[in-house]
């Protein structure tokens, strides 16, 4: 139980969410993380505050739309990812056939043929570099110019296999929407990759052995989504690395943080006993590919959250059948909260269930 504790509070560290790890900015969030998840833009932002200390969200948007430190893209198990904008092309090069390859199947499956998708990835290329920055809208209808349906799944997986082939990215958000742009544009190529094939899995296994460890190897082929021949291979080149201990003094006033929807570190590891009691699973995970968001405790769930967008309230709801949060704890939380009002420049609103 104790190396279990142990493994649990370095893994928080290591992800800059407990042991009162914070960084300074977005850009040195994601350096030390190498990425936070973004299916939904509101949560990487959110994800990018528990990590950091005294940032905002004018701060986030402008490393992704001004600054240009971080991109959005589809990278970790084919997942939408913000990561630096200097790691992108590097990672771009190592996921972007994997994926291109997992997805040709589905591609068949919705009438796309090898034509028809070169077609619409010169269309896609043409349209943007003609007019600039295009929502995912106005490059559909474009699309149906060649047979594609508005509605149903073809236009994104269209737009995902052009992103997929290093062809366009995710760009500047256009009132709350996202865009996308050329790759070479937004992200002008200053030389050579600075890692290629086995290098680049190994940098990989690197930087997660850096953000999330103590890991095995298991967990690495189940955040990469590579093949488990790759991920071996990788984490052999990268054993002798050691994770850092807990620095002497550790282990003081509990360290609180919420997470937001979709959190890596609630997907970083093939097991998640570490980070979420097991029978209080189904309330983080309640079905249909949701992750809801998590009040940890030094990296450890104790209840979800929700609300707290520009200016709505925040409810905490601890899980049932648990001994009320000790002081430091309840202090924590209502710090949390008022943290992300802060963050969106809104009046703090905190209720809670049961605290």
């Amino acid at each position: 139980m104790e190396q279990r504790n142990t493994d649990r509070l370095l893994r928080a560290r290591a992800q800059a969410i407990g042991g009162g790890v914070r960084e300074p900015t977005v850009a040195a969030v994601l350096d030390r993380v190498l990425a936070v998840q973004a299916q939904d833009l509101t949560a990487a932002a959110l994800g990018l505050r528990a990590r950091a200390r005294g940032l905002t969200a004018a701060d986030v948007h402008r490393a992704t739309d001004v600054e240009r430190v971080a991109v959005r893209g589809w990278f970790m198990r084919g997942t939408l990812q913000l990561v630096p904008a200097a790691d992108a092309r590097w990672l771009l090069a190592l996921f972007g056939p994997v994926f291109l390859a997992a997805a040709a199947r589905r591609l068949r499956e919705l009438g796309l043929d090898e034509a028809l998708c070169a077609r619409a990835e010169r269309l896609i290329t043409d349209a943007i570099g003609a007019e600039g920055p295009l929502t995912r809208a106005r490059i559909t209808g474009l699309l149906t110019t060649l047979g594609v349906e508005a509605k149903g799944q073809s236009a994104f997986h269209l737009i995902r296999r052009t992103a997929l082939a290093g062809r366009i990215c995710h760009g500047p958000q256009r009132d709350g929407e996202a865009t996308f742009v050329l790759l070479d544009d937004w992200l002008p190529a200053d030389g050579p990759v600075p890692f290629t094939g086995t290098a680049a899995a190994a940098e990989l296994a690197r930087r997660y052995r850096r953000a999330y460890g103590p890991a095995t190897v298991e967990d690495f082929i189940h955040w990469s989504g590579l093949k488990t021949g790759t991920c071996k291979s990788a984490w052999d080149a990268v054993r002798d690395i050691e994770c850092p201990g807990l620095p002497a003094g550790a282990g003081g006033e509990p360290d609180v943080r919420l997470l937001p929807a979709y959190d890596n570190y609630l997907v970083g590891y093939r097991s998640r006993e570490l980070s979420v009691p097991t029978e209080h699973e189904r309330r983080v995970w309640p079905g249909g590919g949701q992750i809801r968001p998590t009040v940890m405790v030094d990296g450890r769930a104790v209840g979800t959250w929700s609300g707290g967008r520009r200016g709505q309230g925040l409810t905490v709801d601890p899980f049932p059948g648990t001994a009320p949060p000790a002081a430091a704890v309840a202090t924590g939380i209502a710090r949390e909260s008022a943290d992300v009002a802060r963050f969106y420049g809104a009046s703090h609103t905190l209720s809670t269930t049961g605290l």
